[in-house]
């Protein structure tokens, strides 16, 4: 009977835990480490130098408001960093950046080729970025037309004469600025991802 009481008043304190716990009114009730749901997020493409912007919503115990986003840490509070003078990005396999501009077509068609090999895996990868990016124009194939080839009429076939044996700097070229009614595609593919591709649409050429 005792043990029966106990456990009845444990329940009774518990629940009045609770309830005494939750919000009332405008009292939101108590916040657990609220820098794991309030934290400062350094955005790259925007960058609010007040501190005190967002203070009225902050619950941070850092001083500063909710919405400031500047790194101190950081030349000028920047959040990203500007690289070094004279410098390029480079990837692991040492690309630089593709500098030739949409109308240096003809000179991208003469000059470039490709750092990849004609090899089954390459084309086996081409394949597959293909399927993504170019199948629903161009067709499975190169050949007919996609489903939206279908509807935007004037897709060529990769085996036409006017493209048959278009080099592979013109096709790199192509994806990466587009031409025509196609869009360019360096923003959605790498260089590597590109000549990939390229090497692919080849092997379409030769149907």
């Amino acid at each position: 009977m005792r043990l029966l009481k106990t456990y009845k008043y444990t329940f009774l304190l518990a629940g009045a835990a609770v309830l005494a716990s939750c919000a009332g009114g405008d009292n939101t009730g108590l916040e657990y480490a609220p820098n794991m749901y309030h934290s400062v997020a350094y955005e790259p493409l925007k960058q609010i130098t007040d501190p005190t912007a967002g203070d009225w919503v902050s619950s941070l115990d850092n001083g500063t408001g909710e919405y400031y986003s500047s790194n101190p840490l950081n030349a000028n509070g920047m959040n990203m960093r500007t690289p070094p003078a004279n410098t390029v990005r480079r990837n692991k396999d040492g690309y630089l950046p593709y500098r030739l501009e949409k109308d240096d077509l003809e000179l991208a068609a003469e000059s470039m080729k490709s750092p990849l090999p004609m090899t089954a895996e390459i084309e086996a990868e081409g394949k597959i970025l293909y399927g993504k990016f170019c199948e629903h124009c161009h067709g499975d194939k190169g050949i007919e037309p996609g489903k939206v080839g279908e509807v935007f009429l004037g897709v060529p076939a990769y085996n036409s004469a006017a493209i048959k044996n278009k080099p592979e700097g013109h096709i790199f070229h192509v994806i990466t600025h587009g031409k025509g009614r196609m869009g360019a595609h360096a923003s959605q593919l790498s260089a590597e991802e590109r000549w990939k591709i390229t090497r692919f649409v080849q092997t379409l050429q030769q149907q």
